[in-house]
């Protein structure tokens, strides 16, 4: 019924917007524009790159995903943002409420999260930090695949994910924008009760050919989602965030100086149910607080040379109130050991670049990064420091108009553990025709040890953890290859083609495992030798009103167990996913409306296992499909209507038959994805006077 609903519900939408683009009836919106219009620029990337050049310039592989198509998918996570991106994974721990993200076969650890270029600071493996971003106050998101070691340092083995903030349009304006949204969770929904999900936010922004202040407050409450589970609790948790940013900046003839403030203030409730003898519910409250500053400046002294400075400091917190409420709703703290913890994490970070551009056929990009990571807490073993220092250089040589080389190297040193010295890298552009690129890519990529995996120590009735100061970074060798076909290139029109494969091998990866010295402790321990592979190929249309893209990734994950025939029998090396994308965005550019699919099929995802070391079992998780339908239709000068519906295909939970049961965030059981098919309705102001 829902299905019909759904069918019958586009047509008519469609039938209205194109009666009202023959007819002419209203003006193209500000919005709608803004796509129209992007069909004829070329687009600008800066991750990775000397100084901002255009896409098809980059000797990287970068994906870009502009403001405009953040807006029409009617998120307010980024993780509503990249679920149907190619090679992208999202997984849920409910136990903590927390979810991560996987990159091309490779865990959230391996991903380095930016934020404007800065690097967003973690407590551990899982990228908690992508979930603590405004996206009221995103500009676009730029994608690199690959290892990004030598221009960013630990983490970036599997790529790099820069989230860019907007920082005005230059010219003296004052500008407010506004947002509310509405939005089930499956079919739960009461405003009054809290539940579903409810989105406010407004922001301000004055300007002149100097001077820049802006601030924004976002809140954003979920009320969880029921499911299956019953009395209190719930089976995916309650959650109440708000997101402040502030942010100035000043600009003179040469150089240009900001500064930039993002808080996070953060509760999720883990509700319990009563025990039937006593009455009484154990609820814990997982509260993050996190105070993420930013200072960055540049000065440009002639057309030849610049230089960058960027410093920011970090406060990020999470704590665990755990308290007890009897019948009569009174509530006291619970006694139990580890009951009530709290972890701090503080991190600085500075980096310098100087960038020389000696002639069209050679610049030079040269930079040093220093860090300084502090922890405490019940959970820390001690008040460990570990400060990172490194130098790094990355020319670029070009060969004419049609090679391009980019060799870098970092060197780098670490108070604590065992880093790799230096870290090489060589990129490559070669243009094969006026419509026919080439791109490749070596790099060597390494993980610093989080400061968990080093000092955790952690003790209860059901866990036994200590950190291992003796762990070595990770490091991956890799390489890449991508063939670029511009098809079709005019004005009205762009078709291109984008053919890739990567192959990595990472070494020395971390993991839990029982510590050799003593068979009752769990430790962190160099033991893993893992790789990926895969291929991707990717289709984009820019045609009049239409927008629209099509693409799939091949992706193998290594099996450890085939590297042991005599043990285990023949297995195969690698064990294969599918994925498969799809996007329609369509304009009536006279109706100041646009309808939008967003698509993707995850295929399954196997791997081996063993429980006894003898017997090997092929377990998998099921494939699912992922799709969303937006309406956006503007209403008058300034204000925007959007709405429509999400997980199109009522995904919730994921069939999955692994063993591996034996634990709260054991990989047994089903795999929570989604709470199902959910409506959505929002409202966008955004008034601009120059």
């Amino acid at each position: 019924m829902r299905y019909y609903f759904t069918i019958t519900l586009i047509l008519l939408v469609m039938s209205r917007l194109m009666a009202q683009e023959g007819a002419g009836t209203a003006a193209l919106g500000r919005n709608d524009a803004k796509l129209s219009d992007s069909l004829s620029l070329n687009e600008v990337v800066i991750t990775g790159q000397s100084e901002p050049q255009s896409l098809r310039n980059s000797v990287y592989q970068v994906r870009t995903i502009d403001s405009e198509r953040i807006r029409l998918r009617g998120a307010t996570n980024l993780q509503t943002i990249l679920n149907t991106e190619l090679g992208i994974r999202f997984s849920n721990d409910l136990t903590l409420g927390t979810s991560d993200i996987q990159l091309m076969g490779m865990s959230g650890q391996g991903v380095k999260i930016l934020l404007d270029g800065i690097p967003m600071v973690d407590r551990g493996s899982t990228r908690e930090s992508l979930g603590q971003i405004d996206i009221n106050t995103i500009e676009r998101i730029e994608i690199v695949e690959g290892p990004m070691s030598v221009m960013y340092g630990t983490d970036a083995l599997a790529g790099v994910i820069n989230i860019i903030t907007k920082k005005g349009n230059g010219g003296q304006s004052i500008s407010v924008n506004a947002r509310i949204q509405e939005e089930t969770a499956g079919d739960e929904y009461n405003a009054l009760t809290k539940q579903g999900t409810h989105n406010q936010g407004v922001g301000i922004t004055w300007q002149n050919e100097h001077l820049l202040f802006s601030g924004n407050v976002t809140r954003n409450n979920f009320g969880g989602w029921q499911g299956a589970s019953t009395g209190r609790e719930k089976a995916w948790m309650p959650k109440d965030q708000m997101l402040y940013t502030a942010g100035t900046r000043i600009t003179g003839k040469r150089w240009n100086a900001w500064y930039r403030f993002n808080g996070t203030d953060e509760t999720i409730k883990d509700l319990g149910n009563r025990n039937p003898n006593t009455g009484i519910a154990s609820d814990r409250d997982y509260i993050t607080k996190r105070w993420f500053h930013q200072v960055q400046s540049e000065i440009r002294p002639t057309d030849k040379l610049n230089f960058t400075a960027v410093g920011s400091y970090t406060d990020y917190s999470r704590r665990t109130l755990s308290t007890n409420i009897d019948i009569n709703d009174h509530r006291t703290l619970s006694l139990e050991p580890g009951s009530q913890d709290r972890s701090v994490f503080k991190t600085a970070f500075f980096r310098g670049t100087a960038f020389y551009k000696a002639g069209d056929q050679l610049s030079v990009l040269a930079g040093v990064d220093f860090s300084n990571n502090n922890a405490s807490g019940a959970r820390i073993n001690g008040t460990p420091t570990v400060n990172e220092y490194a130098l790094f250089v990355a020319p670029e040589i070009r060969f004419g108009h049609f090679f391009k080389l980019t060799p870098g190297l970092r060197i780098l040193k670490n108070s604590v553990y065992d880093a790799p010295p230096m870290i090489p890298s060589l990129n490559g552009k070669l243009t094969l025709s006026k419509s026919l690129d080439f791109r490749f890519g070596y790099a060597r990529g390494f993980r610093s040890p989080a400061l968990r995996e080093l000092y955790f120590d952690f003790h209860d009735a059901s866990h036994s953890i200590n950190g291992n100061v003796n762990l070595k970074a990770e490091y991956s060798n890799s390489v890449n290859a991508f063939f670029v076909w511009q098809v079709v290139s005019r004005e009205e029109i762009r078709v291109s083609s984008t053919l890739g494969s990567f192959y990595n091998v990472f070494h020395d990866l971390i993991d839990a495992g029982i510590d050799p010295n003593d068979r009752t402790q769990t430790t962190y321990l160099n033991i893993h030798l893992f790789k990926t592979t895969g291929f991707s190929l990717e289709n984009k249309l820019f045609w009049k009103n239409l927008q629209a893209t099509l693409g799939a990734t091949y992706i193998g994950r290594y099996n450890e167990f085939s590297e042991s025939p005599e043990d285990f029998g023949s297995l195969p090396e690698f064990v294969w996913s599918t994925e498969v994308n799809a996007n329609l965005l369509y304009t009536f550019k006279k109706a100041g409306a646009s309808i939008n699919l967003f698509y993707k099929y995850s295929g399954k995802r196997p791997v081996y296992e063993t429980a006894d070391l003898v017997n090997i079992h092929l377990a998998e998780t099921e494939g699912f499909h992922m799709a969303d339908l937006t309406v956006s239709k503007t209403l008058g000068k300034y204000v925007n209507l959007l709405g429509g519906i999400k997980n199109l295909f009522d995904v919730t939970n994921l069939r999955n038959t692994s063993t591996d049961t034996g634990g709260a965030h054991s990989t047994g059981g089903a795999v929570p994805m989604s709470f199902g098919w959910s409506y959505f309705l929002g409202l966008s102001f955004q008034w601009t006077k120059h």
